[in-house]
């Protein structure tokens, strides 16, 4: 063969068709799963993206990309998402936003893996078989928000002992609102106060929610743990401190967002545990194999700018206590 003959059929090989030339591995795709916003949730997907690099040096664009479903808080929507990114065939669906997501993700794929938060316990909702064997294709991070109300209860009554009415907003959308509900009840009894429940499941009723707990002789507040909730702190951050209502959240966020105090697990480090566990499951782990990881670090975050603007004053034991003590 001439050497010009030569040259001309390897330049023609850019000409082949895709499937004449050596097959190139697909990148895969992670879905995204969320019960609450992107512009809220901006921090935490960094979490999860950062987990995903510790994991297995996955970064989005470069080696695998990732498909993301917003429910904005409208749990309605979780199924339809869910399904919608199983008939896409994602190598992996990382459910985040409380237990709905996965829940919807579970009745959406007995196959396709899937990487979880959840608040309620796994195995009672038929998720897993067990925390150490999950034993299908779902397994993820415990990250405990829902079980720490009443612990949040207790550190608001002893920041506002005088309050002899305790308000709580739950939303009823929620799962298992009304075991919540009963176990706020509980607890504030426990206290020896008195608990009044507000229920707000739209944007447009937590204005009114505040104002009805005022009217019922509200001195402090419990917000609970509930996604909905989270894409509105702002919101209710705002309106805590117009009706002048010091209150407890779930989430470091709320407190520096300008709330008074906060008590649970780091939900961002909760984001990087997915985010390591999708990447083990891209690797070729089985979530059977992994066992469900359990949030045991909890951090209690107060606000001083906030209680001087409500005219208050941590004890020297809450202060003494806190995790991080914003100024």
């Amino acid at each position: 063969m001439r050497r010009r003959e030569f040259i001309t059929l390897v330049g023609g090989a850019a000409a082949w068709p895709l499937g004449a030339r050596a097959q190139q591995p697909a990148m895969p795709v992670i879905g995204f799963l969320s019960a609450r916003s992107p512009e809220e949730s901006k921090h935490l997907v960094e979490a999860f993206r950062e987990g995903l690099k510790t994991s297995g040096g996955y970064a989005e664009g470069e080696n695998v990309a990732i498909e993301f479903r917003w429910a904005e808080g409208h749990y309605d929507r979780l199924p339809a998402l869910a399904a919608d990114l199983v008939r896409q065939k994602v190598a992996v669906l990382a459910t985040l936003g409380g237990e709905l997501s996965a829940m919807a993700a579970k009745a959406a794929t007995s196959t396709i893996p899937i990487i979880f938060t959840f608040s309620e316990d796994p195995v009672k909702a038929g998720l897993v078989a067990s925390f150490n064997r999950p034993g299908g294709n779902a397994t993820g991070v415990l990250v405990l928000t829902t079980p720490a109300e009443t612990k949040r209860l207790g550190l608001l009554h002893e920041a506002v002992p005088s309050a002899e009415v305790i308000g709580a907003l739950i939303n009823p959308k929620y799962a298992a609102f009304e075991r919540r509900s009963q176990e706020v009840r509980d607890a504030a009894r426990t206290l020896d106060r008195r608990v009044e429940i507000a229920t707000p499941s739209t944007t447009e009723e937590f204005e009114s929610a505040f104002a009805s707990l005022v009217e019922r002789h509200v001195k402090a507040l419990l917000v609970c743990a509930d996604p909905f909730f989270d894409t509105q702190r702002e919101r209710i951050v705002a309106l805590a401190a117009e009706f002048k209502l010091p209150t407890i959240y779930q989430f470091r966020e709320y407190a520096v967002a300008g709330g008074l105090m906060s008590y649970g697990i780091s939900i961002a480090e909760a984001y990087r545990q997915v985010g390591i566990y999708t990447g083990e499951v891209l690797k070729g782990a089985k979530p059977a194999d992994l066992p469900v990881y359990e949030t045991v670090k909890f951090e209690f975050v107060i606000n001083l700018k906030t209680a001087k603007t409500l005219g208050m004053r941590f004890s020297d034991n809450l202060v003494s206590i806190a995790d991080e003590v914003i100024e």
